[in-house]
């Protein structure tokens, strides 16, 4: 008889270590959806800022409509292969990887807000 852990997704993951407690498993995939829910809100956020009529300076507005639209793109990736990357730590006893894409989505949040803000002043 195959063991269930040959016939789940992706195997590259459940193939490895032992079997880790559900709860920390769990807790991996909660931490994958709010990946899923950042990158909607961001590309809810960069198609509102452009779809609406604001008093932002239009290139500026585009600038960082466009930004967040791109950082909502990059952070399903980042939910997927952070997800992998957590669940063999945890199949394999080792510590948890810190996260990857952090640094770079608050910068780039960071630089879609400051965008925002000049087109506001300049306008």
């Amino acid at each position: 008889m195959t063991a269930p852990a040959d016939r789940r997704f992706p195997r590259r993951v459940y193939a490895r270590g032992t079997e880790p407690d559900g709860r920390f498993s769990l807790a991996n995939e909660r931490t994958f959806l709010a990946w899923v829910r950042t990158a909607l809100a961001l590309l809810a956020g960069g198609v509102a800022l452009e779809a609406l009529d604001l008093p932002v300076e239009p290139h500026l507005r585009l600038a960082a409509a466009v930004l967040l639209i791109l950082l909502g793109i990059a952070a399903p990736a980042q939910a997927w292969f952070g997800w992998a990357r957590a669940e063999r730590a945890l199949r394999e006893r080792q510590p948890l990887p810190a996260p990857a894409f952090s640094g770079p989505l608050a910068a780039g949040v960071a630089l879609a807000g400051a965008l925002v803000l000049v087109g506001l002043l300049l306008r």
